[in-house]
């Protein structure tokens, strides 16, 4: 007999398989019935190669990274040189950057509101302050990213090492919950690690790059799809990026020729 736990967990599975199903389903549909939408127009756009390099200056958002539109390093407000090679270094070690729109009129825009920026033809994306260079460009992106990451939890004593008295029901320095005694103390300690990261060019929707959401991306390609789903979990995560750089191979990036 199946008791009620077993009987809501093979719901959920069901229910999930269900999903996934329906949405390669509306995927398929999109891409038979509606051609046009699942290929992109190429006119006045140039194939993507490893030659090719992006206008420089700084993006705002991704729009203007689809577009290869930043803001010109001409139209920047700012006493470094526009031909020194610390023109972006200089620039962004301000907290606000200060240009003209193409209207002429001068705007102003926060350094950490960028997405990112383009120097000597290479993207670079901006995360928690810093910029990372992307190293592949396709309809897939793949970079590395150094992220600091927090982790916040309860000291056992405000002097920093555990005290059976500070920890106890009858201390004055804790307060009571149905789980248990925990210090109102808390520590913060921060690490430093490289995170690997996807980008959709078609969307500019940014993952982590591991083999759950390699999977979901491949959803727009059927055949990838099916074969990387048939793969186990150890080989998933070894060929992930090989998948990718198949997806970019069947489906090119193109970018305005401009």
């Amino acid at each position: 007999m199946f008791s009620r736990y077993d009987i809501c967990y093979l719901a959920l599975l069901v229910n999930v398989e269900a999903m996934r199903r329906l949405y390669f389903f509306i995927i398929v549909l999109s891409q038979f019935c509606f051609p046009g939408l699942a290929q992109q127009d190429t006119t006045g756009m140039v194939r993507y190669t490893p030659d090719f390099r992006f206008k420089d200056g700084f993006f705002v958002n991704f729009d203007q990274v689809r577009n290869n539109d930043p803001i010109p390093k001409a139209k920047i407000v700012t006493s470094t040189d526009y031909n020194s090679r610390d023109f972006f270094k200089n620039v962004l070690e301000n907290e606000t950057i200060y240009f003209f729109d193409a209207l002429g009129l001068r705007k102003e825009i926060e350094v950490s509101s960028l997405w990112g920026y383009s120097r000597n033809g290479i993207l670079y994306r901006q995360l928690q302050g810093n910029f990372h260079r992307i190293t592949f460009v396709g309809k897939l992106c793949h970079f590395v990213a150094d992220i600091t990451t927090y982790d916040r939890g309860y000291n056992t004593s405000p002097y920093g090492y555990y005290d059976p008295y500070y920890y106890s029901r009858y201390s004055p320095y804790s307060y009571y919950s149905p789980y248990g005694y925990y210090s109102p103390y808390r520590s913060t300690t921060s690490r430093n690690e490289l995170r690997q990261y996807i980008i959709d060019f078609e969307t500019g929707r940014e993952l982590e790059y591991e083999p759950k959401n390699v999977e979901i991306l491949l959803m727009k390609d059927p055949e990838l799809y099916d074969e990387y789903l048939g793969l186990s979990r150890k080989k998933k995560k070894q060929m992930a990026f090989y998948y990718i750089r198949m997806y970019n191979e069947k489906h090119p990036l193109y970018l305005p020729n401009n």
